[in-house]
């Protein structure tokens, strides 16, 4: 049985679809959720599922090795940062090497780093008159959203879309191709 442990920081509509994926799946089974925001939704979503859930400030995340300890105990085959707003340290991604991945509400390269995140990148894309967007699946590296590329999904922009339209395509590309993807990974 495959072991999945999914970061957060708010709604987390990915996180419960993730976790709805698998739950009567005899080969993958998600094991945890953790999040930097104590009243992100996210873990309201987990707990209803009856998955483990928790929360934890920036010191036990970037100074100590308090979350690096968790993940050790865990021992996940993969680790999904699912709108998950900070940078990973080095640390845990040395001890998880190829097992952390993200999804981003964009065509990477176009419209990631540092900031680049929700209602920020759907601004952009519209505000830039672009003709299509989509979602990234990409290993997580040292960098914001720099990761190589696992897998992207389209959709087409119109010229009469406001931001909130591009959200709502972009949220159903993450419902249809996320789990579906990690499932792949984890049958590597």
């Amino acid at each position: 049985m495959k072991r999945v442990v999914i970061f957060a920081s708010g709604s987390g509509t990915n996180a419960e679809n993730l976790i709805k994926f698998f739950h009567n799946r005899d080969n993958a089974s998600v094991i945890q959720v953790l999040t930097n925001n104590p009243h992100a939704k996210v873990l309201d979503r987990a707990k209803k599922l009856d998955v483990s859930a928790l929360s934890f400030n920036k010191i036990a995340f970037t100074e100590t090795h308090d979350v690096l300890n968790i993940l050790k105990v865990n021992n996940p085959d993969l680790i999904i940062l699912a709108g998950f707003l900070w940078k990973f340290p080095e640390v845990i991604l040395n001890e998880f090497p190829k097992k952390v991945i993200n999804i981003h509400p964009a065509l990477l390269p176009k419209y990631g780093g540092k900031g680049m995140y929700g209602h920020h990148v759907h601004d952009a894309v519209v505000k830039n008159k672009e003709k299509e967007t989509g979602i990234t699946i990409h290993y997580v590296n040292k960098h914001y959203d720099e990761g190589a590329i696992i897998f992207q999904a389209k959709c087409a922009v119109e010229t009469s879309d406001s931001a909130e339209d591009v959200a709502k395509k972009i949220h159903e590309l993450e419902m249809e191709h996320f789990p579906k993807v990690v499932e792949a990974l984890l049958n590597e």
